[in-house]
């Protein structure tokens, strides 16, 4: 395993079964031979246990049942970048919100950041959507659970959610 560079994540799965089989044949023996110069590491003293190294390596076998799981299961990510790129927005609206003259406007913020992320997970283009609240508040006022983002139909020509035309 030294000197190779080994790419353990591949997307064109057909089914979640694929994954599992693929890993258990190819992933598997590079994990065991991982966790091997892990223990050599650390029980033959060949890493100081509070140096950088010694602290990941403690961390990386403290934490090896989750760590390999995507060796049992099918389907796990073998990234966070769904987590983080969710959490990315919430923090980049934590700094900008540092500006916020009043708390109402913060609340105002907040509320809007919350829709724009929402329309983002649902696959909805936020800004129509939004133009779509004002442009027919009246309705929305009515039967606010029709316009959720969730609820919301992209394609409809005057995007008024068919829900809210029978209420």
């Amino acid at each position: 395993m030294a000197g190779q560079v080994v790419a353990l994540h591949f997307t064109g799965w057909k089914h979640a079964g694929e994954n599992l089989s693929y890993h258990q044949t190819h992933s598997a023996p590079m994990m065991r031979e991982l966790k091997g110069w892990l223990e050599k590491q650390l029980d033959g003293r060949k890493v100081e246990p509070n140096s950088g190294l010694g602290k990941a390596t403690g961390h990386l076998r403290k934490h090896w049942e989750s760590l390999t799981l995507f060796l049992r299961q099918a389907g796990p990510p073998l990234d966070s970048n769904i987590c983080e790129r969710a959490l990315k927005m919430a923090i980049l609206h934590r700094k900008n919100s540092l500006g916020y003259q009043t708390l109402e406007g913060a609340r105002v913020g907040d509320l809007f950041l919350s829709l724009i992320q929402t329309c983002r997970l649902n696959g909805i283009n936020a800004y129509r959507y939004l133009l779509a609240l004002a442009r027919n508040l009246a309705a929305v006022t009515l039967n606010p659970g029709a316009w959720l983002p969730w609820n919301y139909p992209e394609s409809s020509t005057d995007a008024t959610p068919a829900t809210a035309l029978a209420a």
